[in-house]
């Protein structure tokens, strides 16, 4: 699938006439989660990568916890003959999922992955705090490197200037994923979702960047994985800050221009 498409616009410059051109824009289309074929999530992402949007979708609504869950992913359409916009997630034991309770019906915009859920409390009533010996601590130079590794694996983006990015990277600045998608929660779910899908065991061991601001859902679907660390190129919200310092993860935002700031947590 296309993850960018040639649109025409009207160029305008200060100091030229106006002039026809092409621009490349990122595709957005919907994607239609089921659970044993009943819809439990439509979300506006990029096409690409589809099944690990899913897996780690249901990763980080606590569905699955391993990919031993899964019995198949079923790619679809909605309607004979149209586009595959549809993933099917069959379960090896789906008598275990309470499908009335997840079958939400809600729409995820590309800007919110959240959508409604309440407290922080709730959010720990379903995932426990990571264990601080368990925690990534990675030395300031080598989160210092990241920024420029993420930028430079970032192929939507340089043609289109409109895709977030997320990546899982070692202690010792190595990014072992990434993923692109206009909606930066998405980008987050397909990284999580390769790495379940690569049976990555421990992601404790895993930082998680994304290229934007760490919002709470970011925060809370680490939780979910069981990511220690989050680093963003922008801002944290308070929010997000709040559920990372509970939850014993460390927080690190503004991570540019050769500075960041550590908000929870602590570093070698």
């Amino acid at each position: 699938m296309a993850s960018s498409t040639s649109i025409p616009v009207t160029h305008h410059h200060a100091s030229e006439l106006p002039r026809e051109a092409a621009d490349l824009v990122a595709v957005e289309e919907p994607l239609e989660i089921r659970v044993e074929g009943r819809s439990v999530a439509l979300t506006m992402r990029t096409p690409g990568h589809d099944e690990e949007l899913a897996v780690g979708f249901l990763l980080t609504e606590g569905v699955i916890t391993s990919v031993d869950d899964i019995l198949e992913l079923d790619v679809c359409s909605a309607q004979t003959g149209g586009p595959a916009n549809v993933i099917d997630v069959r379960l090896t034991h789906p008598e275990s999922v309470n499908l009335d309770r997840l079958s939400r019906h809600i729409f995820t915009s590309s800007s919110c992955g959240l959508c409604g859920k309440a407290t922080i409390d709730s959010i720990h009533q379903q995932h426990d705090p990571i264990s601080v010996g368990r925690a990534l601590r990675p030395t300031p130079l080598v989160l210092l490197s990241l920024p420029a590794k993420l930028r430079a694996r970032q192929a939507t983006f340089e043609q289109t200037g409109g895709l977030h990015a997320a990546g899982l990277f070692t202690e010792l600045g190595e990014i072992a994923i990434i993923r692109e998608d206009v909606g930066r929660h998405n980008a987050v779910d397909k990284v999580l979702g390769r790495a379940l899908l690569n049976r990555r065991a421990d992601l404790a061991q895993l930082g998680l960047l994304v290229s934007g601001r760490i919002a709470f859902e970011i925060v809370q679907k680490a939780l979910a994985a069981r990511v220690s660390l989050i680093a963003g190129i922008s801002a944290p919200t308070s929010l997000a800050v709040e559920l990372a310092r509970d939850s014993h993860q460390t927080l690190i935002g503004f991570l540019r221009d050769g500075r960041f700031n550590l908000y929870t947590g602590r570093l070698q």
